[in-house]
């Protein structure tokens, strides 16, 4: 029975791949850097987004994933940003044949970045590609200083980091020096950015970051390979034992 299991998730995710391939040929070709935006809810994912165009040139593009409701993408349509809403109705993750289905019906008038903004999730939007070029891992302060142990495959995935209301931090019990060990023990190479959601500080360097590594093309080694899943699932394992 196992084996079975074992078998259908491999062919899940080998016809994952395969379309997040196609989505991110696609984007390539309309000169467009694709950005995976993962975090919990209630992390300030979009409330990020909105700091982080204050300060970038790019054209920007947005896809809104949510289990329900629009209430973000209105949010950014307000403010005149190219915003597409993905419900999922129950799934805990967007997949690339829903962001196969998006991007294809979106108007890209000229290069640019799409943020993707995934399900508010630690867990399940770190296990499947999308079409993305890089992950960005929004995280917050009052998300506790533990979440890099508790949840450390998002944290390997992830390529840039923002540790979110940072403003909030002489109230709260985060232990800094706690969390960076976590993280860096997971990932030596991601930055991290400072920031706070309420008083903007620390957008304008992270929104520097995402606009060289766009100009530079920088992507994420490894994650459309059928390879990395196998090795993905096992490390994962070693996590949790």
């Amino acid at each position: 029975m196992h084996m079975v299991k074992a078998g259908v998730m491999e062919d899940i995710y080998a016809h994952n791949n395969h379309i997040a391939q196609h989505v991110r040929e696609y984007m390539m070709e309309r000169k467009i850097y694709t950005i995976n935006v993962m975090g919990a809810p209630g992390t300030g994912k979009t409330t990020s987004l909105e700091n982080l165009m204050k300060y970038m040139k790019s054209k920007i593009y947005v896809i809104e994933g949510d289990i329900e409701s629009d209430i973000d993408t209105e949010r950014l349509r307000k403010q005149h940003v190219s915003a597409a809403q993905i419900n999922t109705f129950g799934a805990c993750h967007l997949d690339a044949p829903l962001v196969h289905n998006a991007i294809h019906a979106m108007d890209f008038s000229e290069p640019g970045i799409l943020f993707i903004e995934n399900v508010g999730n630690l867990v399940c939007p770190a296990e499947m590609v999308i079409g993305e070029n890089i992950k960005l891992l929004i995280v917050s302060v009052t998300d506790g200083s533990d979440k890099p142990y508790k949840y450390p495959l998002a944290f390997e995935k992830a390529d840039i980091i923002l540790l979110n209301k940072i403003d909030l931090a002489p109230y709260l019990d985060f232990d800094e020096d706690f969390f960076m060990k976590g993280l860096r023990h997971l990932n030596k190479k991601a930055p991290v950015f400072k920031v706070s959601g309420k008083t903007g500080e620390g957008y304008q360097e992270a929104a520097e970051w995402i606009e060289k590594a766009a100009a530079e093309g920088l992507t994420h080694p490894g994650e459309y390979d059928d390879e990395h899943h196998h090795h993905e699932h096992e490390h994962e394992h070693e996590h949790h034992e």
